[in-house]
């Protein structure tokens, strides 16, 4: 699930504009899992333009009070999510706490970094989601805890069959402010990319690990 299309145009622009999304059909990119990809996400580069910084802050917070109610925590997932996390905790005046990807393997041993107490009702801020991998180790983390995920906002997804699958099986709700079609049209609209690159892009989401840019 994503928001109304003229905020996930709008989006779609904003990330397209600082290039935090990069196209290249031609060029793939390898992904950390060895995955050829047409596309690259980082949208880390949001906090460096404060314009776009608020307004994605604002969408989210928006979309989870429209979606879900206050929870009792914010939890951003590491790295991505701890800003954006931290800036929508602030903006209702709550608790935060960031989710790593592992154990640290020294001290207090920690995986929720922060304060959250069981029984509590937490939403999670992510800032990509690809296969939902990672994403949904935070959540379970957070349900081992003894606490409830009420969902998931993100800024945004691929829209993997795998990712779609992967939040049904887990049985949590996630909402992107944008999205893989989104980003498509848009590209298309503004003359982006070409034609035979648009092609390219959904060839690459229909099968990635399969895909062949030539």
């Amino acid at each position: 699930m994503f928001k109304p299309i003229d905020s996930a145009l709008q989006v779609t622009d904003f990330l397209l504009q600082i290039k935090a999304i990069k196209l290249q059909p031609n060029q793939p990119f390898t992904w950390a899992s060895g995955i050829k990809a047409p596309i690259y996400c980082d949208n880390r580069k949001i906090l460096s333009y404060p314009k776009i910084r608020t307004y994605i802050r604002q969408e989210i917070t928006k979309t989870l009070s429209d979606n879900f109610g206050k929870p009792d925590v914010i939890a951003g997932v590491a790295t991505g999510g701890i800003p954006l996390g931290i800036l929508v905790a602030q903006e209702f005046g709550l608790p935060f706490i960031y989710i790593r990807p592992a154990s640290k393997s020294h001290g207090l041993e920690n995986k929720i970094e922060g304060v959250l107490e069981e029984g509590q009702s937490v939403i999670v801020i992510e800032d990509l989601v690809s296969t939902g991998g990672s994403s949904l180790k935070a959540v379970n983390a957070i349900r081992d805890a003894g606490c409830t995920v009420k969902g998931m906002i993100a800024i945004f997804t691929y829209g993997l069959a795998e990712s779609v699958e992967n939040f049904k099986e887990a049985k949590c709700q996630l909402i992107t402010l944008t999205d893989y079609e989104t980003l498509i049209q848009k590209a298309a609209d503004t003359s982006y990319i070409s034609a035979s690159d648009i092609k390219s892009l959904k060839d690459w989401r229909k099968d990635p690990k399969n895909w062949n840019p030539s």
